[in-house]
C-alpha cells in the first residue's frame, strides 16, 4: 500500500518536477513581461537589489514582480527628477541660453545632477 502511495505522489509531482539523477528539479515557467526597456533608474535599482538586498531581489524574481517593481521605480524616479528640476529652476533661474550657451548648459547639468542625487537617495537606494 505504501508503494502505491509513493507512486501516486511521484505521479502527482511529475509534471511540476524534472528528475536529474537523485534530485527533483522544479519546472518553473515565467509569465511573459512587458516589452519596455529599463532606463538608467531601473537598471540602477536592479543593481542595488542584486548587490545590497539579494533576498529581496530573489523574492521579486521568484514571484515575478521584479520587472513591474523596476518599471514602477523608474517611472517614479523620472517624475521626481522633473519636479525637482522645476523647483530648482524656479529658485535658480538659468542664464540666457542665446547669450552664453555654455554657461546655460553648465547650469542645467548642475541642476540635473542635484535632482538625480536626491532621487537616488530617496527612490533608488532606499530600503
Amino acid at each position: 500500500m505504501s508503494k502505491q502511495k509513493n507512486n501516486e505522489v511521484l505521479k502527482y509531482n511529475e509534471p511540476a518536477c524534472a528528475g536529474a539523477g537523485d534530485y527533483l528539479i522544479p519546472l518553473i515557467k515565467l509569465q511573459p513581461v512587458e516589452e519596455k526597456r529599463l532606463n538608467k533608474y531601473g537598471r540602477m535599482r536592479r543593481a542595488f537589489l542584486q548587490e545590497q538586498k539579494p533576498m529581496i531581489f530573489d523574492d521579486l524574481v521568484l514571484t515575478e514582480q521584479l520587472f513591474p517593481h523596476l518599471y514602477e521605480v523608474q517611472e517614479i524616479a523620472e517624475k521626481r527628477v522633473e519636479v525637482i528640476m522645476a523647483g530648482l529652476l524656479e529658485k535658480n533661474p538659468a542664464p540666457d541660453r542665446e547669450i552664453d550657451a555654455m554657461t546655460w548648459v553648465r547650469h542645467m547639468n548642475l541642476l540635473k545632477a542635484m535632482a538625480e542625487e536626491v532621487v537616488m537617495a530617496e527612490v533608488i537606494y532606499c530600503e
